[in-house]
């Protein structure tokens, strides 16, 4: 038998789906960020995280015509680092996306009529127009009120146009400035849209080390006194980070580097069998990143918005490339990079050795240290705070939706 949602509001417990998909992993990651987050702050949710792969799967027309899910073709380009035509790729699936819209609405009003959720929070791109329309069409089924659509951006803004924000009746949270301009300039209220001091990550990367640096750096083979970078590439690493490591070899830097290779097992033996003059660590897939965080001194690798916030939140400055190879929807995080002083942007990582030397010198690795400090990102615990403002409000009130809203005003820090 089917539970009213009013009967569910009588319950101390209110259901939240939390909407997310595979591509690259930051989606899932940051997910259950905010379900790790919520549960240690004993919000009385029930959250459930919703793969929207598997609600989609008997509308997957894509994969039955080229034999491969979008986000299976998406980890495979980044697994291969052929990145260079990922603009006209992004533009070829939302064409996708859009022909099959009527067909995406219905499976998803199906999904939600069954489930029923007072909220529900979007952490994936290019489907939120479709998660809209689906979840209000459930609602006019059901003859029940507007069920609210709250989405997360992952990204420090919406780049290229229409990836996260689209012109309907929803809340918004944005991690910058610039986000929130774009939301505003789109037409959304001020009201609806909620400005964070940052990205999600996990709550893992705020907890306090008990441990001995020093020490934890000598037991992995590294001298406990060198600076130290940390290399990542992603979930599946990247052949740049060999190249990374033969030219700072070739400098003669006096650094030392922990590479994170993720899944990709080749990357890492083959990285483990280069002959390098400096001491190293090598790491597979693991799920101690704040450990090794911890550990370095500074971070190098590519503009994801999800490790470029992991590492600012631990302390590290960036040192990150643009080039044409890099993924339309992260060149806006290297321009932000730049504008915040949080670090180095190269052209090439061919450039590589004279950025790891800036690190080294003890005044520039300090005022990047102090630009990094001063982010004091808690995006993890804020969200809660805005979930729990809108669910508070048991009637939902609908705001105007206008192309003539004003200004939102801005928390005064980075942008």
């Amino acid at each position: 038998m089917r539970v009213s949602r009013s009967a569910w509001r009588e319950e101390p417990s209110l259901r939240v789906d939390v909407i997310y998909f595979d591509a690259g992993g930051g989606h899932r990651a940051s997910a259950t960020a905010l379900k790790s987050a919520s549960e240690q702050q004993h919000r009385p949710w029930q959250m459930r995280l919703v793969n929207l792969r598997d609600v989609l799967e008997p509308a997957d027309v894509i994969r039955r015509v080229t034999g491969i899910r979008v986000e299976d073709l998406y980890n495979l380009l980044l697994k291969s680092g052929f990145t260079v035509g990922t603009g006209p790729m992004l533009r070829i699936v939302q064409t996708l996306i859009r022909i099959l819209h009527p067909r995406l609405v219905r499976h998803l009003a199906r999904y939600w009529e069954e489930s029923e959720p007072d909220l529900v929070v979007s952490m994936v791109p290019n489907f939120n127009r479709a998660i809209f329309e689906g979840l209000r069409a459930a609602d006019i089924s059901h003859g029940r009120p507007e069920t609210p659509l709250v989405t997360i951006l992952t990204d420090l803004a919406d780049c290229p146009p229409h990836f996260w924000i689209e012109r309907q009746d929803q809340y918004l949270v944005c991690a910058t400035a610039t986000a929130v301009e774009q939301a505003i300039s789109m037409g959304h209220p001020p009201r609806r849209v909620f400005r964070t001091s940052g990205m999600i990550v996990r709550p893992e990367f705020y907890r306090p080390m008990e441990l001995i640096r020093a020490d934890e750096r000598r037991r992995l083979g590294l001298d406990p006194q060198l600076p130290t970078g940390i290399v990542m590439f992603g979930s599946f690493g990247s052949r740049r980070m060999i190249d990374i490591a033969r030219r700072i070899a070739a400098a003669g830097l006096k650094t030392q580097l922990i590479f994170v290779c993720g899944h990709n097992d080749a990357l890492r033996r083959r990285i483990q069998e280069t002959h390098l003059p400096f001491a190293s660590h090598c790491v597979g897939f693991t799920r101690e990143i704040p450990f090794y965080m911890h550990l370095a001194d500074f971070f190098i690798g590519k503009p994801g918005p999800g490790s470029i916030s992991e590492a600012l939140v631990m302390g590290l400055p960036v040192i990150v490339e643009r080039n044409a190879r890099t993924m339309v929807q992260e060149r806006f995080n290297t321009d932000w990079i730049v504008q915040n002083q949080l670090g180095l942007v190269l052209h090439s990582f061919r450039e590589i050795a004279g950025a790891a030397a800036k690190m080294l010198d003890p005044e520039q690795l300090g005022r990047f240290r102090s630009r990094v400090r001063a982010l004091d990102n808690r995006a993890a615990f804020e969200i809660p705070d805005i979930l729990q403002e809108l669910i508070s409000h048991r009637e939902f009130p609908s705001a105007a939706f206008s192309r003539d809203t004003g200004a939102a005003q801005l928390v005064p820090s980075f942008g």
